[in-house]
């Protein structure tokens, strides 16, 4: 496990905690947030993949915390008197090494823990947060099941559920529609036909699959039948090295001209995977650099190394923006932080974010979204932002 102590003038909300329960004694919270009292550092942990294949994600996502703190604490690295500490673990995607992670954090007094690069760690780590009564603000994570996973538990990114219901904006009313997942067999590919059927056959579609063996490297009876299907949708949920073959198949099979093809926009580095395709593909998108043009998403580009805002920034700024909101209103008291997020309305790199208080789920603007270009040049486009009302996920029952 590698752990880095980052003390800058960056504030993160779980300092701020530690220092607040020193002087609760002699004064409210909110006095000592904004300096009244002990000027003890507030101790956050980040525990997130800084290696591991989710490593990229997790660089993006401590990026964007370290601008989204610059950017609540205009600059100051506190929120009053108190520094905002840093410690960052690297989890490697591992949730077990999450798991030790976190405890190991919250046993040196750390009142806030964020990160979760990855959705199997988020849902090992959401018990301890409620176990231990500590604020956790997943990050990147998403898993529909961290929403409602405690009262303890907040999320800095979307989930799968925004992600299918951006993918059912392409067809509009979906009554009487047909729609073909293509996927490969096991978890993942489970995970999405489940969802497409929930969000979308829940909607009146017909939904049906074709499934392809993780190890298939030919592609051309799959795309036979998906064209014997004659969907009005085609929702692809794929990952790996045989992507590109894949997409360079539907392509060439005639898939991509007949119907209405959609697949998520993951991180600036793959787009070059969908090679002629890619032009040809409706991308439901969670993020990418130019799809909004807020002071947030201003301040973070000004910030990120190199400029270019990518995927999982914005839930990085967010997980700031909701520590230092925390720390600001609730001090040390950890209540009182939860009480400060459930219902907060904030502006993120996004945009409007909104908080559910009822289930913790955060709103957001989702994106429909063109390629265009080729070879390793690509540039996405917005075709359509959906609001955060229009992309919300039914509310969860909050289980403890």
């Amino acid at each position: 496990m590698t752990i880095r102590h980052t003390r800058r003038v960056f504030l993160s909300a779980a300092t701020v905690m530690a220092a607040a329960l020193a002087a609760t004694a002699c004064g409210s919270p909110q006095d000592t947030a904004s300096g009244g009292g002990d000027a003890a550092p507030v101790k956050v942990g980040l525990v997130y993949s800084q290696s591991g294949p989710l490593a990229s994600y997790g660089k993006q996502y401590i990026e964007g915390f370290k601008a989204g703190l610059d950017f609540a604490t205009k600059g100051t690295g506190k929120v009053g008197d108190r520094k905002i500490e840093l410690t960052e673990v690297d989890d490697a995607g591992d949730p077990a090494k999450a798991v030790s992670a976190a405890k190991d954090l919250i046993g040196k007094g750390t009142k806030i823990i964020a990160g979760s690069t990855s959705s199997g760690v988020a849902l090992q780590v959401a018990p301890i947060a409620a176990q231990n009564k500590v604020l956790f603000i997943s990050g990147p994570a998403a898993t529909d099941a961290v929403t409602g996973a405690n009262k303890y538990t907040f999320r800095s990114g979307r989930q799968s559920y925004q992600d299918v219901v951006t993918a059912k904006s392409f067809i509009g009313d979906a009554a009487g529609k047909k729609v073909v997942v293509f996927a490969q067999d096991g978890a993942f590919g489970d995970a999405n036909e489940a969802a497409v059927k929930a969000v979308i056959g829940g909607a009146g579609a017909t939904v049906s699959s074709v499934r392809a063996p993780a190890s298939a490297t030919e592609f051309t009876p799959f795309a036979s039948q998906i064209k014997a299907a004659k969907p009005d949708l085609l929702f692809v949920a794929w990952a790996g090295t045989t992507a590109p073959a894949m997409w360079q198949t539907l392509d060439q099979q005639g898939v991509l001209t007949s119907t209405t093809v959609v697949t998520g926009l993951d991180i600036r580095a793959s787009w070059p995977t969908f090679g002629a395709a890619g032009s040809k593909i409706s991308f439901l998108s969670h993020y990418f650099d130019g799809a909004s043009d807020t002071e947030a998403a201003k301040a973070a580009k000004a910030k990120i190394p190199g400029g270019t805002l990518d995927l999982f920034h914005p839930d990085g700024f967010a997980a700031a923006q909701m520590v230092v909101r925390a720390v600001q209103e609730g001090g040390d008291d950890v209540d009182k932080m939860i009480k400060a997020l459930e219902g907060w309305q904030f502006d993120g790199v996004k945009g409007k974010m909104t908080i559910r208080a009822e289930d913790h789920a955060l709103l957001q603007p989702m994106y429909q979204a063109k390629l265009s270009g080729s070879g390793t040049a690509f540039t996405a486009a917005a075709q359509k932002t959906l609001t955060g009302d229009e992309s919300a996920p039914p509310v969860a029952q909050m289980k403890g």
